[in-house]
């Protein structure tokens, strides 16, 4: 690097560096600005969005009623629509309702919507309990477990270890049932289910 000997040389040199780069300078300064500015409305509008998309679940989720099909088809529309954890949501409460009328094919199509609309693990892992329990009322017990296995966090583990008890059970593997179940004792689980857990595995005996 050129060494300066006085100030006079390095306020010419600094000069001379302005005059012939001052134009792509402002250019980079100008577009730096746009920049920041552009990344502020976008924040605003995602915000913005975020808000108009929560009112607007909260909305149907209350206006839902199964006697009137128009709020059942209002909110598959949002479903269908909405992508990430309201879209989610809405496709578990519109499950639940398909699953009280008995209606379980729609309900195991919202849920797998739902899944692919959320990236958040836990909503995941709930919906995958569900859906697993959904696949079981159907005889789908290999579905069921599949479905199970794709379930991430030990939190999760008593849950899932009761219905893949239940699942190894219907297809006739004592032995599995009796390890799944031992093993859902054996976790975090609340006093309820280890009980519960513990009387399904007497009841192999």
């Amino acid at each position: 690097m050129e060494v300066y000997s006085n100030e006079q040389e390095q306020t010419a040199a600094l000069r001379n560096f302005f005059t012939s780069n001052g134009k792509a300078l402002a250019a980079g300064l100008v577009i730096g600005i746009a920049a920041l500015g552009g990344w502020r409305i976008w924040v605003s509008h995602q915000e913005s969005n975020a808000l108009e998309t929560s009112a607007r679940y909260q909305q149907l989720s209350e206006a839902m009623n199964a006697d009137k099909p128009e709020t059942l088809d209002a909110l598959a529309a949002f479903v269908n629509q909405t992508h990430g954890s309201y879209g989610a949501l809405a496709a578990m409460n519109l499950a639940k309702v398909y699953v009280d009328g008995g209606h379980l094919d729609k309900a195991t199509q919202q849920l797998e919507q739902g899944l692919k609309d959320s990236d958040d693990a836990n909503l995941q892992a709930v919906m995958r309990l569900r859906l697993a329990r959904l696949q079981l009322q159907q005889n789908q017990a290999d579905d069921a477990l599949k479905t199970l296995d794709s379930i991430q966090g030990d939190s999760w583990t008593a849950l899932s270890a009761d219905i893949r008890g239940e699942a190894l059970l219907s297809k006739g593997d004592k032995q599995g049932a009796r390890a799944a179940w031992s093993k859902g004792i054996d976790s975090d689980a609340s006093p309820a289910l280890k009980q519960m857990m513990q009387m399904k595995l007497n009841n192999l005996s």
